[in-house]
């Protein structure tokens, strides 16, 4: 043999591999399934609506039927202003217990709003007699009175009527039945 025909004729394992081979095949199919999980839109979860809140239906309350609902035991926070009864429940870090407007939870709010001031002495004490009909506040009092229910009116449901006890309206006590 001579020297020139011993260099075409290589050993097979220093001859060139194709590169579509079995196990590269395997190897790209692999990647393109890591790439495609990688990559692929998210399914969406299955949403659940949250539950509604409680129907709630205006009711007709005297003052003593309003007085429990003053945020304490699990009841919503109520107050009333000028003879509408609002539910302020959501605002309960000011109405609510421990909140600065406290006093008015489950009372009549209307002179004390009125008159800027959130003390005792701005609510009515006698809970069976009549409603406070604020005949004595003056125009720029009114005026107050009539900013602060604007902004419940706005902010929060109404969701009853204040009348005196003994009123025509007046719905029985349901605790005396």
């Amino acid at each position: 043999m001579d020297e020139g025909s011993t260099m075409n004729t290589a050993p097979p394992a220093a001859q060139v591999a194709s590169i579509a081979s079995p196990i590269n095949l395997i190897l790209l199919s692999l990647f393109l399934v890591l790439v495609y999980m990688r990559l692929r839109p998210a399914r969406p979860q299955a949403t659940t609506l949250p539950t509604a809140p409680a129907p709630t239906v205006f009711r007709v309350f005297t003052p003593p039927q309003l007085m429990p609902y003053n945020g304490t035991n699990g009841m919503p926070v109520y107050l009333a202003v000028r003879g509408n009864i609002f539910d302020v429940s959501p605002g309960r870090n000011f109405y609510g217990p421990g909140g600065p407007y406290q006093n008015f939870a489950g009372r009549d709010a209307s002179r004390g709003l009125a008159c800027g001031s959130f003390d005792e002495d701005m609510l009515t004490e006698n809970l069976q007699g009549p409603l406070d009909r604020l005949e004595d506040l003056g125009g720029d009092e009114m005026e107050a009175m009539r900013g602060w229910e604007e902004r419940f009116n706005e902010k929060y449901l109404v969701v009853g009527k204040l009348v005196p006890v003994g009123h025509a309206e007046a719905e029985p006590d349901e605790k005396k039945v």
